[in-house]
């Protein structure tokens, strides 16, 4: 069951189903389902509890997550734990988020953010600076993950890379864009540390394109990489039989 927040903006519902797509598409007889926690329908205690109807052996909960703050290590166990004490007995397994764990950073993840940001506009002229806009959180170590993030991202590219957040942390992607140009860089790119559209993003890239970013990478949504790294998270979780266990996708 891949597990995120959800949004009032339809699109971001739109690329989790388009992600669930993909990702089926990936691992033939692989059962794959979204839900959300907010803002839209199925919830995961739905989705769960139609799976057990349905006569599947387990399921898999591959949180649709960035960073392990408040939604993955508060919100997960407490609807599962819910959803047992209204009589849920298939065995459910729990995988890692789709940001770095213990420092590491799946290179999956890093190759879907390269991919994005070579699709953007002018890329083709490269950049000298990059800023890893992510939604924010006041959770410090979540925090931590994106810069792993942002390091491993400027050690592929070779080039500077600074975290920043839409929200709920400093600096923003403006800010972030008007340190590096101060500092020499000429074009710097944003690379979008979010799984889809929605007013956060929004917010980070217009910040970003306001101090002078030359681009603004989509976010990863359907893209091929993070498909891989969905079935990677789940197949660590479901060890050793990941593909007789059903996949929900929640968001």
């Amino acid at each position: 069951m891949l597990v995120a927040h959800g949004s009032r903006d339809p699109r971001a519902a739109a690329a989790t189903r388009a992600l669930a797509t993909v990702v089926a598409a990936a691992r033939p007889g692989l059962s794959v389902r979204a839900a959300f926690l907010e803002h839209a329908l199925p919830r995961p205690a739905q989705m769960l509890a139609a799976l057990e109807g349905e006569g599947r052996p387990g399921a898999v909960v591959v949180p649709l997550l960035m960073t392990s703050a408040y939604h993955g290590r508060v919100d997960i166990p407490a609807l599962l734990a819910a959803a047992r004490a209204d009589g849920l007995r298939m065995p459910v397994a729990v995988a890692d988020v789709l940001g770095p764990v213990a420092g590491e950073v799946h290179p999956s993840l890093m190759a879907g953010l390269c991919r994005r940001l070579s699709e953007v506009d002018g890329a083709d002229g490269g950049f000298d600076a990059v800023v890893l806009a992510a939604a924010g959180t006041r959770d410090t170590a979540a925090r931590e993950t994106v810069a792993y993030a942002g390091a491993a991202l400027g050690e592929r590219l070779g080039v500077p890379v600074e975290a920043a957040y839409a929200s709920a942390a400093a600096p923003t992607p403006g800010e972030a864009v008007a340190r590096l140009r101060a500092a020499g860089a000429r074009r710097v790119a944003v690379a979008a540390y979010f799984l889809a559209p929605g007013r956060l993003y929004e917010t980070a890239a217009d910040s970003a394109r306001a101090a002078g970013a030359v681009g603004v990478a989509a976010p990863l949504c359907d893209a091929a990489e993070l498909a891989d790294l969905v079935l990677a998270r789940a197949d660590a979780a479901a060890a050793p039989t990941p593909a007789d266990l059903g996949l929900v996708m929640v968001s």
